[in-house]
């Protein structure tokens, strides 16, 4: 199975979850996302096919969301705040022919494999 994952390195969620689909036996695609960010078209993409909001997607720990408004904001705001901010997005994110998962906790990414 192909999966690919935004992954930030240094959060133990994600480095789990990459862990999670290489037991799995996944062919897994790793996007380190704070190097290179999604579009808002590809973020709006993987939001809607996990059945959550941008704003369902927004990292708030950590960052300056709340300051910003972003919890209430609209989508397009929100989703051009996390391609300015990566940090701003909430990981990590998964995909695989089966759909997508923000894979909080870990074992979210199994629903999908």
């Amino acid at each position: 199975m192909k999966a690919t994952i935004w992954h930030n390195p240094g959060c133990g969620t994600s480095r789990n979850t990459l862990a999670l689909l290489h037991e799995a036996g996944a062919d897994v695609t790793v996007i380190e996302y704070l190097k290179t960010p999604p579009t808002a078209a590809k973020l709006a993409q993987l939001y809607a096919d996990a059945g959550i909001t941008p704003q369902q997607g927004l990292r708030v720990k950590g960052t300056d969301a709340v300051e910003r408004g972003l919890p209430e904001a609209d989508d397009a705001s929100v989703l051009a705040a996390m391609v300015a901010a990566p940090k701003l997005i909430e990981r990590p994110l998964v995909e695989t022919a089966k759909g997508v998962r923000l894979c909080r906790p870990k074992e979210r990414v199994l629903e999908i494999l």
